[in-house]
């Protein structure tokens, strides 16, 4: 295969936007378009050696995966080596065992799996996962075992109807990508099936170039890097992706491919000798930026600043060019290491990661630090429904068994409230109520709303929710992270403390009318029917404190400016104090449980040194019992009204109420 010097440069503009978009450079918002660039390249190239050994009737799976080890694994292997004893020295026990789980994924080319089952590509705790960017080589390594075995068994039918079975699949792949995203976004981001579609488009291209050569063509050149170019700066995480989104910078590869000879003037810009140099070594520097950003977020108390982040970002390009030439380059040699060797060396690195990943993932290695942890605070009961699954075909069994006539609460909301519920539950039965959760994640709580882009779920799930609560006379107690869905932005405590993970958890309306007045409006409409408890927004951290905790080893209190709170939630605040103020709603006003309580001007983060928080946002066991003893003070009180309304005497106010 003719080497062409623009693919290289290629290759470096898809490297250089996703290490500056994971170093949190926000005019490169759309740098995770450079994965997509890297998967048609991938197609383009493998399809290109397998059709031609395919022709010259030399093929061979044998040979194919040689070459594919001598390429990924070494470089590989070293990176997932210097990475152990930093992790074993800076993680925290519950990241070694997370860290620990990935060496055995990504020996067993399923990381993107392993990832997809743990969180979200823009979640806070992916930015702290320096394994987490081998999902892409995941996706190309299965590619890679199942493409050839494909081709080589479809080649009897010819090449033309071989050329349109992968038009067929890439056609399905990119339709399950645009149900994917608006059914399970993560699945849709991290698994093969949804991203086929990419490489299959560097097939099609090869197939294309196989016929008719690489033609010159500027303008269609010149759109194909424009395309790409465009997609770097103007999409970011809200975009959904894969997609018909995804089309834009995998439609600009193909046409550079296809148009971009070396006399057109996209291929002399990407033929720069600086980008072809950065696109030489762009396999190993995607390997090191990842695991240095995210072990510089694990091991500073605050987070990485802009400066940083450069100097790291320009050091994982010089860790690339060493390991491209003393790792990379002398094991693609055959005279150098033979195909035994590289065999028996592959051979014996998998074993030795998957066995020290699954000794990790045992706990057999003690982590240098030790954390407060949270272990049991999950609501277990069988009157909490953390899956909207669970619900569809429980509700008969969630009315006859969790509430009663009367005295009935139901708790809705996300995450936050799920972290609420066990502490809730407490504080109502003992007071002979009856109490249901029911949870839908990363979903604001009021109806006529949705996430941008569209969750399927979160629409469908509070639907369902509020139609079954329309069936009782309960209580509804709200919780939820109000902030990030009505504002839409994480939150920055001014001195250090920048949450982790993407912006752009915006919630609209379906009419787009104000979020805020719509929020309004419908809770003041269920007041209508039902009471309405309300737990205002939490006061955000911006750190993990536990974390923090644990690294900055010292007895002081931590806390965060109460202004920063203020200047964040200035609108939410002013939401709730209006609702407040209307009859048959009551707000449970956190602010007040941590915020300038035992200092002036600071909101706790911890007390008497123990964490208020679980991480940045969600209450620890603590704080939620502290908001459900206002809860309980709230009944209380209105019960020794009602006593005196009846004319109980004092000495009996008690007992009819349940202790532990």
């Amino acid at each position: 295969m003719k080497y062409r010097a623009e693919i290289d440069g290629l290759r470096a503009l898809a490297v250089i936007p996703v290490i500056l978009f994971h170093a949190e450079f926000e005019i490169f918002s759309g740098g995770f378009v450079g994965v997509d660039v890297f998967f048609v390249i991938s197609g383009y190239l493998i399809t290109t050696i397998i059709i031609d050994d395919l022709k010259n009737q030399r093929f061979s799976i044998f040979n194919f995966y040689e070459r594919r080890a001598r390429r990924i694994l070494p470089a590989l292997f070293f990176v997932m080596l210097v990475c152990m004893p930093f992790a074993w020295m800076w993680m925290l026990p519950s990241q070694m065992r997370d860290f620990s789980q990935s060496l055995v994924a990504v020996s067993l080319f399923a990381s993107n799996v392993l990832f997809w089952r743990e969180s979200g590509y823009f979640s806070a705790a992916a930015e702290t996962k320096p394994l987490l960017h081998t999902w892409s080589l995941a996706v190309e390594e299965q590619y890679y075992v199942l493409f050839p075995i494909f081709l080589l068994l479809a080649w009897r039918f010819g090449k033309h109807k071989v050329f349109w079975m992968i038009v067929l699949m890439a056609t399905i792949s990119l339709l399950l990508s645009e149900w994917g995203w608006r059914n399970d976004a993560t699945a849709n981001f991290y698994l093969a099936p949804t991203r086929a579609w990419e490489l299959f488009a560097g097939s099609i291209t090869a197939f294309i170039v196989q016929k008719h050569g690489v033609q010159k063509h500027n303008p269609l050149a010149l759109l194909g890097l424009a395309a790409v170019v465009c997609s770097i700066f103007l999409y970011d995480e809200s975009t959904p992706f894969p997609s018909i989104y995804a089309l834009a910078p995998v439609l600009g590869v193909v046409l550079l491919i296809l148009y971009a000879d070396k006399e057109t003037f996209a291929a002399r810009i990407l033929g720069t000798r600086a980008l072809v140099g950065i696109g030489l070594i762009s396999y190993s520097a995607y390997l090191w930026h990842q695991p240095l950003f995210a072990f510089a977020r694990i091991r500073g108390p605050n987070h990485p600043g802009e400066l940083l982040m450069l100097s790291l970002s320009v050091i994982s390009l010089i860790l690339a060019f060493f390991s491209w030439k003393f790792i990379e380059n002398p094991f693609r040699q055959k005279n150098g290491f033979s195909q035994k060797y590289i065999f028996g060396f592959s051979g014996i690195g998998l074993v030795t990661f998957l066995a020290v990943g699954f000794a990790g993932h045992f706990e057999k290695f003690k982590s240098r630090y030790t954390v407060e942890t949270f272990a049991g605070w999950r609501d277990t009961n069988e009157c909490a429904v953390t899956h909207a699954d669970d619900f569809e075909n429980s509700k008969q069994r969630l009315l006859n068994r969790c509430l009663g006539e009367k005295n009935n609460f139901i708790l809705l909301g996300d995450s936050h409230a799920e972290a609420l519920s066990l502490s809730l539950r407490h504080t109502i039965e003992r007071r002979d109520g009856n109490f249901l959760s029911l949870i839908v994640n990363a979903c604001l709580p009021v109806l006529g709303t949705s996430r941008t882009p569209i969750q399927e779920e979160c629409v469908r799930s509070k639907k369902d929710y509020w139609q079954f609560i329309e069936k009782t006379n309960a209580t509804v107690i709200l919780s939820s992270r109000w902030r990030l869905y009505l504002i839409g932005s994480r939150f920055d405590n001014g001195e250090g403390g920048i949450e982790l993970g993407a912006n752009g958890l915006n919630t609209v309306t379906g009419s787009n009318r104000d979020i805020f007045s719509h929020t309004e409006n419908f809770i003041k409409g269920v007041s209508k029917k039902r009471r309405v408890i309300i737990i205002s927004q939490i006061p955000e951290a911006g750190w993990n404190v536990p974390v923090r905790k644990a690294k900055l080893h010292s007895t002081a209190e931590i806390t965060t400016s109460y202004n920063s709170y203020v200047d964040a939630n200035e609108r939410v605040i002013q939401l709730f104090e209006r609702l407040a103020l209307k009859p048959n709603i009551n707000v449970l006003n956190v602010e007040k449980l941590v915020c300038n309580t035992l200092v002036e001007g600071r909101c706790m983060n911890t007390i008497d040194g123990f964490s208020l928080y679980s991480d940045d946002d969600h209450p620890s066991p603590l704080l939620s019992k502290l908001i459900a003893n206002q809860l309980s003070t709230l009944l209380h009180d209105e019960w020794v009204e009602q006593k005196i309304h009846h004319g109980v005497p004092p000495e009996n106010y008690g007992k009819n109420v349940k202790t532990n």
